[in-house]
């Protein structure tokens, strides 16, 4: 292991609450979060797999400058449904809009990972999909939710830690954590790849 530091390249609580279940902080390393600020929109074409997985990368190598010893997460999520990306809704109308689209249908949820070493360069990155089919839902049921959840930073408005979940009929795929935010499955393997066994003593 050469680095004591880890950094999250967000600002989202969610995923810090996820990394903070790993409890690296027993093996003696130090985790921080630093929020990067990059351009986040899509470039014409672009694939979904291959957006989540750029700005995962974009994310990390953005904060970098700051922690010249650090291994740094960086990840991103959208939803994708007949061929087009949703993001987060930021607010109340847009939250409740996306979910009018979503329901009754099954959508793609992709996370891009990325886990930089700042002192060697080194990079690994994957893009982690998951399949959620979500209920026929009315317009007072959505209200509900949105009202109670404020899903506002969720991508889909989809907050599958919390009430979330009853507004899905079926979830498929390798790793529930990535619906969060963050896939520790994979993270998991990366860590280790950095000479990181969280599983150590």
């Amino acid at each position: 292991m050469t680095t004591a530091t880890i950094v999250l390249a967000s600002s989202s609580r969610y995923r810090r609450a996820l990394l903070d279940k790993l409890g690296l902080d027993r093996l003696g390393l130090e985790c921080r979060t630093d929020a990067p600020d990059i351009d986040e929109q899509a470039l014409p074409g672009e694939a979904p797999a291959t957006l989540v997985e750029r700005l995962a990368l974009a994310k990390a190598r953005a904060v970098a400058p700051r922690h010249p010893n650090a291994l740094i997460i960086g990840s991103d999520q959208v939803a994708s449904i007949d061929g087009q990306m949703l993001g987060k809704p930021g607010g109340h109308q847009a939250a409740i809009a996306q979910l009018e689209r979503l329901a009754g249908r099954q959508v793609c949820f992709l996370t891009g990972l990325c886990l930089l070493n700042s002192a060697t360069g080194r990079s690994q990155s994957c893009c982690e999909s998951f399949w959620v089919s979500f209920r026929h839902l009315s317009q007072k049921q959505i209200a509900a939710y949105v009202e109670r959840e404020r899903p506002y930073d969720c991508a889909g408005a989809f907050k599958s830690e919390g009430l979330g979940i009853a507004l899905s009929s079926r979830l498929e795929g390798a790793d529930p954590n990535s619906l969060i935010g963050l896939p520790l499955i994979r993270l998991i393997a990366m860590l280790e790849a950095e000479g990181i066994e969280v599983l150590g003593p």
